[in-house]
């Protein structure tokens, strides 16, 4: 077992940040975070908690364990700077205070973070979290004593045949486009690219659209430039700012202010609308 005592580059709170993290290869109760890792040996489990001070405590089975955790919880990468700047910012401002220490979580394959994608397409959050859960429960073994599954890789993904990902609750057309990509596309590469090169491969592809290459952006490479263009919260939010239905493209133009922060402007515009920390009425009558 290896221990390992992270002070955190920047503002960071594992309360915040894992609140909704949960899923088939982890979980986040009591302010504990427990996950699935893939390390020199096999799967290992993975802990993490914060201290008072900030001090972020991590327990690993592995070298490779403890670098999959630390990317996992995005602990050396500081946001301060997207705080600064966005500090006076009409819609972002009193997220900037009020959610300072949060970060996205990240996946530790982007094979996982692809899943999660094609899952989301179109479908409430609930039954793409049902879906996504379900299948990784098909694809990966169980970590022994624990509920929580390996993190899905390309091999794990591709075995199935978009017929058998339809059994697990996945549309024809969503298992398809998971299959050949997991097939075809070494996607854990995608993480040596260039965060455009990496978006570019991906949208040539039938079948991902703006929201899906944020979301393998985001959580799978664990880069913050690209936004989720098109997410049903921030179409939600776009409207009720504009005060009429707001279509899927407009999400790219309320993005656009963020620059290379978009992403985790996504991110915290839709942890701020969700607590009510939008100020929508002032902006709708400026």
């Amino acid at each position: 077992m290896i221990s390992a005592a992270v002070r955190p580059r920047g503002p960071f709170s594992l309360r915040l940040s894992g609140r909704h993290g949960s899923n088939a290869t982890r979980s986040f109760l009591e302010g504990r975070l427990e996950t699935a890792l893939v390390g020199s040996g096999g799967i290992e489990l993975g802990r993490a908690w914060q201290q008072p001070d900030g001090v972020v405590q991590l327990r690993v089975g592995s070298e490779e364990g403890l670098h999959q955790l630390r990317f996992l919880l995005a602990l050396d990468d500081d946001h301060s700077p997207f705080l600064e700047r966005f500090a006076r910012d009409p819609l972002l401002g009193e997220a900037t205070r009020r959610l300072r220490g949060l970060r996205p979580l990240r996946l530790p394959t982007v094979a996982h973070s692809l899943l999660r994608a094609v899952c989301g397409q179109l479908i409430q959050a609930s039954r793409a979290r049902a879906i996504e859960r379900t299948v990784i429960r098909a694809a990966t073994p169980r970590l022994p004593d624990s509920r929580l599954h390996a993190p899905p890789d390309c091999a794990a993904l591709g075995r199935f045949s978009p017929a058998e990902l339809r059994r697990l609750g996945l549309g024809a057309r969503r298992g398809a486009t998971l299959v050949r990509l997991c097939r075809s596309v070494d996607l854990e590469r995608l993480r040596s690219l260039p965060t455009s090169a990496a978006a570019d491969r991906l949208e040539r592809e039938r079948g991902l659209g703006p929201w899906s290459v944020g979301v393998v952006c985001l959580e799978g490479l664990g880069r913050l430039e690209r936004g989720l263009v098109g997410d049903l919260g921030l179409i939600k939010l776009c409207s009720a700012i504009r005060g009429r239905r707001a279509e899927a493209w407009e999400t790219a133009e309320l993005l656009e202010p963020y620059g290379e922060w978009a992403g985790l402007a996504s991110v915290y515009l839709l942890a701020a609308s969700g607590l009510g920390l939008v100020p929508l009425a002032k902006r709708a009558a400026a």
